[in-house]
């Protein structure tokens, strides 16, 4: 009898096709705080690792390979770790979870849920890198999108699968020229990273700017200031990949990423931390060359019909124009919007520096009477910025050149336009009415 079950528990061990899987395990050689090095590993960049035990340890990503050794970034903490604790894999590399069930949640950039309400269950996967795409795969921008600020709506008319930087100085206003965006943009869902700022300004933005219906149908990646270079940048690619997702299903998705500069911080102390070379501004080759990467998977989908309207703040470090990122993004980018330090601190909000800005696809989508209207108001704008001094002077006479005397008398409804309160909303149709109805017959 034992015989008999003994022969047939081994001939259903050999049905079962069963191969021993090795477990595979390392040792920690260095760590600094943030770099380490393990020995014993032979992994691809990207999978997640157990440094130390669970209790105690501590998770890490690898990101190269050096004199045979693995290379690994502190994903967490401060731990206490031992010389020759263990390493171990426990996560594949490069996959998102994306889909409905992630539609009003708030997520890290690991995709651990942090607002409270439970896991996520029935998501789908996505790959952190994105899929690749021709470019004939992606569509023409024709179709405008409403964001409800009578600036932007009026001269720089954003489109549906547009790529937009906000570019400003800390303190100027771009967090809350995106939360009225936010508020009144007609999308279907809308996809929000906040990669690198303050923990506060994370519960800020949730309460007061996504609140309400627009809570409903977005999906928040926070990744505070204070947590791992490598989970800034895995939160900035979550955040494009589950827009991504939405968009394969043919969705029009709003992407918000506050801020892009944060993830080039990111990049530039990874890259640092890996010995390359420090070129502008300390940034390496990688920390820059990436940004390209992350804004062009953003466009409209012919296949799918879907679209990623993408709108990223970019810090301009010390109000310089010419920094590295801003420069980058400004070549990558359908059109940025530059807010004026000096227009804030005459209290004109949101303080767009209309002269600096464009939108790459304005022609495209806006009607002729639009533009026309649209570049009377530039014209009467540059032309009193020219000779304000002169002006404020006293030293210009009235009457001595018609169109700076056009541009004096056209001055306050040129601000008046610029000017919105933040908690008001200004639709397209009402915002080309008010700019044609003035500016129309300049």
């Amino acid at each position: 009898m034992l015989n008999r079950f003994t022969e047939d528990y081994l001939d259903a061990l050999d049905a079962g096709d069963f191969r021993p899987v090795p477990k595979v395990s390392g040792r920690l050689a260095s760590f600094d705080g943030l770099l380490m090095e393990a020995i014993g590993l032979n992994l691809p960049v990207g999978t997640v690792c157990q440094v130390g035990d669970r209790a105690n340890g501590v998770e890490a990503e690898v990101i190269g390979f050096r004199n045979g050794r693995t290379l690994l970034m502190n994903l967490g903490g401060p731990a206490a770790l031992l010389p020759q604790a263990p390493v171990r894999p426990i996560g594949e590399p490069g996959a998102a979870e994306v889909g409905k069930a992630l539609l009003g949640r708030v997520v890290d950039g690991a995709g651990r849920p942090i607002d409270g309400l439970g896991a996520i269950r029935g998501a789908g996967a996505w790959p952190l890198a994105g899929r690749h795409q021709s470019p004939l795969d992606r569509g023409r921008v024709l179709q405008p999108l409403d964001v409800g600020v009578r600036a932007i709506n009026g001269l720089l008319t954003i489109g549906k699968g547009q790529r937009i930087g906000i570019m400003a100085g800390s303190g100027v206003g771009k967090s809350v020229l995106l939360g009225m965006m936010v508020r009144a943009a007609k999308a279907d869902v809308i996809v929000i990273g906040l990669i690198g700022e303050r923990s506060r300004e994370v519960a800020d933005f949730l309460e007061t700017k996504v609140a309400g219906q627009a809570r409903a149908k977005s999906v928040v990646v926070a990744v505070p200031a204070n947590h791992s270079p490598v989970l800034r940048i895995r939160g900035a690619l979550r955040a494009t990949a589950i827009a991504e997702a939405f968009r394969a299903e043919g969705k029009d998705v709003l992407l918000i990423m506050d801020s892009l500069t944060r993830v080039a911080h990111a990049g530039r102390e990874i890259g640092l931390a890996l010995g390359e070379p420090a070129s502008a501004r300390g940034y390496p080759p990688s920390a820059i060359a990436m940004l390209p990467n992350l804004i062009e998977r953003a466009g409209t989908d012919v296949t799918s019909g879907g679209s990623i309207t993408a709108i990223y703040t970019v810090l301009a470090d010390g109000d310089d124009g010419n920094d590295p990122v801003v420069d980058s993004a400004r070549s990558i980018l359908d059109g940025h919007i530059v807010l004026s330090r000096t227009l804030a601190e005459r209290a004109v909000y949101p303080a767009i520096d209309i002269s600096k800005s464009v939108s790459r696809v304005m022609t495209d989508i806006a009607a002729p009477a639009h533009i026309q209207a649209a570049r009377v108001l530039r014209r009467h704008l540059a032309t009193y910025e020219e000779n304000r001094d002169l002006v404020l002077m006293g030293a210009y006479r009235s009457g001595s050149d018609a169109e700076i005397d056009a541009a004096i008398a056209y001055h306050p409804a040129v601000m008046e336009f610029i000017r919105q309160d933040a908690d008001a909303i200004v639709p397209l149709e009402d915002s080309v009415a008010e700019l044609t109805g003035v500016f129309g017959d300049g």
